[in-house]
């Protein structure tokens, strides 16, 4: 067999394997959206539980946390989320 011709199925061989794993990585982009979702709820949620339960002197200063990694949160999950046309 010439040495061409096994470089010719080598780079279909590679090629088959890049779209795949293309395809696995768009499935994936999702989910790892929608945990970064969940991951905003959560802590949203937390906030709002602690708020009503917890002694905290400075809860302003809780709010300004908690909102800020909800919105980077939910933000970040949008971005994975978003498909592009």
């Amino acid at each position: 067999m010439p040495p061409c011709a096994s470089v010719g199925k080598l780079t279909l061989h590679y090629t088959k394997f890049f779209i795949s794993l293309r395809k696995l990585l768009e499935a994936m982009k999702k989910e790892i959206g929608k945990w970064f979702m969940d991951i905003a709820k959560y802590v949203a949620t937390a906030i709002l539980i602690s708020s009503f339960l917890g002694g905290f002197n400075e809860k302003w200063l809780m709010y300004v946390v908690g909102a800020i990694l909800v919105t980077l949160c939910f933000t970040i999950g949008l971005g994975f989320i978003h498909e592009k046309k």
